[in-house]
């Protein structure tokens, strides 16, 4: 029998998910111990078994908890957005921005480290450890509205999402040796990039 309260089973439960937060962010997935985030949240490295089967379950709720809050950060941007044009540039802006900056999603999208657990998502969405969420990419629901537009060059919504996921990988081109010695700043190739992707996706009323 768990000797932790209730309320002690939720604060220690949040230490850990932020422990992961901190460390897979830091180390990657290979390199964090168990016993690393479990000094972090003071417990003793068996305990963690109480709150998570393994460190890969911990690490998909962390992955799902980053891709929930990409989701959020995304629709608050493309919100401020005046026209169809300036939503799509904001969310790639947003995306892309956030792959740069946020290891997780880094690894969440462009290393698709959520397909390389497939196996133990497999189980975990067995067990029901999802809470009503399922693993993979970003929701996307504005896709579905910019393809209804007269001036959406495209409306097949798949066809829409799976071009923008293709953008996600053009953020390794900052650390390519090639044109390293340009003088061309990595920010002004994406937004260059960005206006060149807008351009091309909508046409003329």
């Amino acid at each position: 029998m768990s000797r932790f309260s209730e309320q002690d089973r939720e604060r220690i439960r949040s230490q850990l998910i932020e422990a992961g937060q901190e460390s897979f962010a830091r180390f990657g997935f290979e390199r964090t111990r168990i016993s690393d985030l479990t000094a972090e949240a003071e417990i003793g490295t068996s305990t963690f078994y109480q709150f998570f089967d393994s460190k890969e379950e911990l690490y998909v709720k962390v992955l799902l908890i980053e891709r929930r809050r990409l989701e959020e950060n995304i629709a608050d941007a493309v919100k401020t957005g005046e026209t169809p044009r300036d939503e799509v540039r904001l969310f790639l802006q947003t995306m892309l921005d956030e792959i740069q900056s946020n290891p997780l999603i880094s690894a969440l999208l462009v290393d698709g480290e959520l397909r390389t657990l497939q196996d133990q998502l497999e189980q975990l969405e067995a067990d029901g450890k999802f809470d009503g969420e399922q693993p993979g990419g970003p929701n996307l629901p504005f896709t579905e509205r910019w393809a209804a537009l007269e001036t959406f060059r495209y409306d097949d919504r798949d066809l829409i999402e799976q071009l923008f996921i293709s953008l996600v990988f053009t953020v390794r081109a900052q650390s390519a040796p090639v044109g390293a010695e340009s003088g061309v700043e990595y920010e002004q190739v994406q937004g260059a990039l960005i206006e060149t992707v807008v351009d091309g996706l909508f046409v003329e009323s």
